[in-house]
């Protein structure tokens, strides 16, 4: 912080948590014709932080008698701390890794290429390119409700508009679809009542997973409510795997050798991760059940 000469006087104190140069354009209001009056000097100045809150206290001793002025600034709602805290983490990137690897940067701004197609879930403790370290240009990335793809009958929707492009123009060479642990859309999902109509977004939403939920309840049925939302998360993302292959232009490029399709489960409670691969030779021969293949687990 730099800081310029307040004029006080010597017996002067100022306390302040907001930035200087906001104290110093509110001076002349909070000392009036002293502020100016040349004989007035800075002896003591300390800057302090608490919350939020922007608080300035100045005492001023004049030759007779003390003077006490105790001002207020209306408290912000906390969105310019948020976005001051944003701009800096952006300005931080900027001249850490865009500048740094300018080159790099400057061929994605004309083209992109990644191999990695990634459908996560929209919760905010799973970022896909934080977990699994994708640089700028390496992933192409679309996050949904419970990371959740619906098969091609259900028509038009943001995922399979994502999943086109992907695979028909970007060519991406794999799709990886990421699920988690405590995840709050399986939980809708396993809580939802057979209500054939619903006003909901969530609840038309998650629908897509009544086949993993119906195959939860009939092998999971003695768990308890936890354990079997831990169960759907994992059976949601192998039908999602199985759904995948309802899209032509998707099967046709497993059958080139061109694409494959993975799924991943990824655990916060401990910050594990489990990854397993489709196999689709397997399943292209079988009416029952997911048959995958190269299965890991990272922890």
């Amino acid at each position: 912080m730099v800081l310029r000469s307040i004029l006080l006087s010597p017996a002067s104190h100022i306390t302040l948590s907001m930035g200087f140069s906001d104290i110093y354009s509110m001076a002349p209001n909070i000392l009036g014709s002293d502020w100016r009056s040349g004989d007035m000097r800075l002896t003591r100045i300390r800057v302090t932080s608490k919350n939020s809150k922007l608080r300035l206290k100045v005492i001023m001793e004049s030759f007779r008698l003390p003077k006490e002025i105790t001002i207020e600034k209306p408290k912000e709602d906390g969105t310019t701390d948020d976005f001051r805290r944003m701009k800096k983490r952006f300005l931080d990137f900027k001249s850490d890794i865009y500048m740094r690897n300018a080159e790099h940067f400057n061929r994605l701004s004309e083209n992109q290429s990644p191999k990695f197609m990634v459908i996560a879930c929209a919760d905010s403790r799973v970022c896909p390119s934080k977990i699994l370290g994708f640089e700028p240009g390496e992933a192409f990335v679309v996050r949904n409700v419970a990371n959740m793809v619906p098969p091609h009958e259900n028509g038009p929707s943001e995922t399979n508009a994502a999943l086109e492009f992907a695979v028909n123009t970007l060519l991406v060479e794999n799709i990886l679809v990421v699920g988690h642990s405590r995840c709050g859309g399986i939980q809708a999902l396993m809580s939802l009542q057979n209500e054939a109509n619903s006003s909901s977004f969530i609840a038309n939403w998650v629908r897509v997973g009544n086949p993993a939920k119906s195959k939860t309840r009939s092998i999971a049925s003695h768990l308890d409510f936890d354990q079997q939302c831990k169960h759907c998360e994992k059976e949601s993302i192998n039908r999602s795997l199985l759904n995948l292959l309802s899209y032509p232009w998707i099967e046709e490029k497993l059958k080139q050798g061109k694409l494959s399709i993975h799924g991943g489960y990824y655990d916060f409670t401990d910050c594990s991760f489990e990854k397993w691969t489709l196999d689709y030779t397997k399943n292209r021969h079988s009416n029952t059940g997911i048959s995958v293949k190269n299965r890991e687990f990272w922890s």
